[in-house]
C-alpha cells in the first residue's frame, strides 16, 4: 500500500471494518497491517495448541523388583514394562537386594538380562546394569520415538470413534445380551436354593 499518513490508515480500517496493526514499530516509518485483529489472535493460538498437541515429554517410568520374584509377579512387571515402551516411554528397571541377597548380585544381573532379552522387540538396553548400594539399576528405551507412540495412539482412538459410529447398536446389544445371560444364571442358581429352603 505504500507510506501513508496515520489519519488515512485510520480511515482505511474503518472503512474495511479491519484493525490497524503495528508489525515492526522499530522500522522507519514503523510498519502496519490491516487485518482482522481477533481472527489472528484465534488463529495463532489455535496454531499454539497444535504445536504443544504434538510435543512429547520425555518421561521415565521405574519398575522395582526382587531377585526372587514369583513367576507370575514377573509376567505383571514386564507387562507394565512392555505398555510403557509402547508408550515411547523410558524405563528404569531397579532391583533391590535385602540382607544376604547382596551377596549374590548375579541373581539381579541374570534377572535384568532376562526381562531385556524379553522386551528388545520394542526396547534396547540404553544404560547396563549397574550396582547402587544395595539397589541393580538398568534403564531401557524405546525403539519408538514418543511422538510416533501418541500419534499411533491418536490413530488408533479415532478409528475406535469411526468403529462405534458406524456400529452405533453394536456394542451396547452385546453389554445387553451379556447382562441376560448373567440374569438368567442368576435366576438358576436362587431356584435351587429356595427348594431347599421349603424342604
Amino acid at each position: 500500500m505504500g507510506i501513508v499518513p496515520l489519519a488515512k490508515a485510520l480511515e482505511l480500517a474503518q472503512e474495511y471494518d479491519l484493525d490497524l496493526v503495528e508489525v515492526a514499530a522499530n522500522a522507519r516509518p514503523p510498519v502496519c497491517k490491516l487485518m482482522d485483529y481477533g481472527k489472528f489472535k484465534y488463529e495463532s493460538a489455535m496454531k499454539a495448541r497444535e504445536a504443544r498437541k504434538n510435543q512429547a515429554h520425555t518421561v521415565i517410568k521405574e519398575m522395582k523388583l526382587r531377585p526372587k520374584i514369583d513367576p507370575h509377579d514377573y509376567d505383571t512387571k514386564k507387562g507394565h514394562v512392555v505398555r510403557f515402551l509402547k508408550q515411547g516411554d523410558k524405563v528404569k528397571i531397579t532391583i533391590m537386594f535385602r540382607g544376604r541377597e547382596q551377596s549374590r548380585p548375579e541373581l539381579g544381573y541374570r534377572l535384568l538380562q532376562r526381562l531385556a532379552t524379553d522386551v528388545e522387540d520394542l526396547g534396547f538396553v540404553e544404560s547396563n546394569p549397574k550396582q547402587d548400594g544395595r539397589n541393580m539399576i538398568m534403564v531401557l528405551g524405546p525403539h519408538k520415538k514418543k511422538t510416533e507412540a501418541m500419534a499411533e495412539a491418536r490413530q488408533a482412538q479415532e478409528a475406535r470413534k469411526a468403529d462405534a459410529k458406524a456400529n452405533p447398536g453394536k456394542s451396547q446389544n452385546v453389554a445387553e445380551t451379556e447382562g441376560a445371560a448373567e440374569s438368567e444364571d442368576a435366576v438358576e442358581t436362587e431356584a435351587p436354593a429356595e427348594a431347599s429352603a421349603e424342604a
